[in-house]
């Protein structure tokens, strides 16, 4: 029998044996610790993290516990470190790994499915079948890292190779971290069929998501892009990414004034990102018959809507989760062609060391934070564990 070959490593890039790390604590609370440095397998790499967004589904985690799909999940892992929007360079490979080399710069997605169940080929490992008992059978193969494995608010962190993307040298790492947001985009509109070109999309919600979905709609060619809003400042970004029109729908009805653009018989598609019952039910009412709706958004509860209206009208309701279909490495094409500029949504920088810190302006939006970016290099020396 074969003997499997090591993992391989560079002095050029030495890896320690310990690194600093954020795990949970109570419900909201983090604690700076130091734990072993993950060593990569079969078919995976070590990424030393570079630099690192939050997103709204750590501040989940953070509060409720891994993998916060429910409120009343499973106990906190006081040993677990969150984070998924992470980028790096590949420190180590394991076994057998030849697609990429240590040194090169590389933006991960979160999720790699088991690769065994119908779901996974089909590319749909966002939808894995080997979900286990509380999202994710680890040893089915399943990772969500940040979610049910060690993710980015961390040192290093070993990812699979199929959730690795090269990072272009003309592309910064705060944008890096933002390929996986644009990537979830890509999906929602990818589940609507991905042929937008010429055809009206409306966006709901400008958050991260629906922002990255205005850009990449118009960057697929979809006419007129249109996104609906509270904020105006979040709207101006919107067209700055390529919104045809902007309505804020605390001064109008947002389903009329998207009939007044696009015509009474409604928009074609729909990326719904707000997440709120009464949205949910504004997408269906602007989307013409035979129309498609992505639902983008986690609501929190259950939501009425106006299902007979859906029905009578022929309409098409997708969910999506995540970043399926490789989508996020199209994303990555667009980004490194310049198609639109994700840095846009990118507000505030802070150092790993000040997570905490950095939690607190994405939580409470504080100056209409939107994408906040920690970054780990030339600032993981001075982390000091806490005793």
């Amino acid at each position: 029998m074969a003997s499997q070959s090591p993992v391989k490593m560079s002095a050029d890039m030495p890896v320690p044996e310990t690194m600093k790390a954020w795990v949970l604590g109570d419900p909201d609370e983090l604690r700076l610790t130091e734990k072993p440095v993950p060593m990569p397998g079969l078919a995976e790499i070590l990424v030393r993290i570079d630099a690192v967004a939050i997103c709204a589904t750590d501040l989940e985690i953070i509060h409720y516990g891994t993998p916060a799909l429910i409120k009343g999940g499973p106990p906190f892992n006081r040993n677990f470190t969150p984070g998924h929007e992470y980028m790096g360079t590949v420190a180590a490979l394991g076994p057998g790994v030849d697609e990429f080399e240590i040194g090169e710069r590389v933006t991960v997605e979160i999720h790699a499915g088991c690769g065994q169940c119908k779901r996974c080929r089909q590319g749909m490992y966002t939808a894995c079948l080997n979900y286990g008992l509380n999202y994710g059978d680890v040893d089915k193969g399943h990772r969500a890292n940040g979610f049910t494995t060690d993710g980015g608010f961390a040192e290093y962190a070993v990812n699979n190779i199929n959730t690795v993307i090269k990072v272009p040298d003309t592309m910064s790492d705060e944008e890096a971290t933002l390929v996986v947001t644009a990537g979830t985009s890509m999906y929602g509109l990818t589940e609507l069929g991905g042929l937008v070109a010429g055809e009206s999309v409306v966006v709901t919600g400008p958050g991260p998501i629906g922002l990255l979905a205005v850009a990449v709609a118009k960057a697929l060619g979809a006419s007129p892009v249109i996104l609906t809003g509270t904020r105006d400042a979040r709207l101006e970004i919107g067209r700055k990414l390529g919104a045809d029109h902007v309505i804020n729908v605390r001064d109008t009805d947002g389903v009329e004034a998207v009939k007044r653009i696009v015509g009474e018989r409604g928009a074609d598609y729909v990326v719904e990102c707000a997440g709120t019952e009464v949205a949910i039910n504004d997408a269906i009412h602007m989307t013409n018959r035979g129309g498609k709706i992505c639902l983008a958004a986690f609501p929190h509860d259950p939501a009425t809507v106006d299902l007979p209206h859906v029905v009578k009208n022929n309409m098409y309701l997708y969910g999506i989760r995540g970043e399926g279909r490789s989508a996020t490495h199209r994303a990555m094409a667009f980004m490194a062609e310049k198609r639109f500029d994700a840095s846009l949504i990118h507000t505030h920088t802070f150092a790993l060391d000040d997570l905490p810190e950095a939690l607190r302006y994405a939580r409470e939006r504080v100056e209409d934070a939107i994408k906040v970016v920690v970054k780990a290099r030339g600032v993981g020396e001075q982390l000091q564990v806490a005793e």
